[in-house]
């Protein structure tokens, strides 16, 4: 199927290099057109669950991201359905600059990054806070019974502020030695601080990284609604331990939420 995408994007692909994502859902190659170097990303799903929120939200940044949000590009795409399954086909600017990390959200070495890239960070959240979107990446409904019931006390779940967020910050999504931001597929609407506080908890391992995020980011972290967007990420990634994923994150985010609960 990515042999057929290419084909009708018009584009060969190069090298032997592949980039599978998350539990094979996801193939990616470098790919070469008309136009120079481009990657071409292809998604597939069962055929009656081809579209939606996820399907979409690629095309959808491409459409309202300002320029101060770095990401690549999306030039084309094309959708189709064959037997039981449906496919999504993006070609997107070949990135140059390398993932933080390669096949993981969890950082475990300390990355070398300066200032100029924390403030390049800095700069995409805040724009990417300030688009007006009806898209959804954290439900109140969600956070009214996750939350209680993750963190083991009661808690007000009212979001205390909401704003756009990347909605999957992570190590992998994201490139040096310039910021970088990709995989847009699940943005939207997410408690204020939710992608400072995504990154803060995959850096938990590393904690001079973990301290950093913090400082750098404290204008987001350091606040009310920065702590609930903490607690909201915490709630979320231990149940993901529940399912057997993250679990060496469980110690750190249980310590975290300790010192959030003082």
């Amino acid at each position: 199927m990515h042999a057929t995408a290419a084909a009708a994007l018009n584009a060969t692909p190069i090298g032997t290099r592949e980039a599978w994502g998350w539990r094979g859902r996801t193939l990616s190659r470098p790919v070469t057109t008309a136009s120079g170097e481009r990657w071409l990303r292809l998604v597939s799903a069962p055929a009656d669950k081809a579209g939606g929120k996820l399907w979409e939200g690629p095309q959808e940044a491409e459409r309202l991201m300002p320029p101060a949000v770095p990401r690549p590009r999306l030039r084309e795409r094309r959708t189709w359905t064959e037997g039981e399954h449906g496919y999504l086909a993006e070609l997107y600017d070949k990135i140059t600059a390398s993932t933080i990390t390669t096949h993981e959200p969890i950082l475990r070495e300390p990355p070398d990054l300066d200032d100029a890239w924390w403030d390049g960070l800095s700069t995409a959240l805040d724009a990417i806070a300030t688009v007006p979107s009806d898209r959804v990446a954290v439900r109140q409904e969600y956070l009214d019974r996750a939350m209680p019931q993750y963190l083991g006390f009661p808690i007000d779940t009212r979001v205390p502020a909401w704003t756009t967020a990347h909605g999957d910050l992570h190590w992998a999504n994201l490139t040096s030695p310039r910021p970088t931001l990709l995989d847009w597929e699940g943005w939207g609407r997410a408690p204020a601080g939710y992608d400072a506080a995504l990154l803060h908890a995959y850096s938990l391992l590393i904690p001079e990284t973990a301290a950093q995020v913090r400082r750098h980011l404290g204008h987001i972290l350091s606040t009310p609604t920065g702590r609930f967007a903490e607690l909201v990420v915490i709630t979320e990634l231990l149940q993901t331990t529940t399912r057997g994923d993250n679990l060496d994150l469980e110690g750190p985010l249980r310590a975290r939420l300790a010192r959030l609960s003082e």
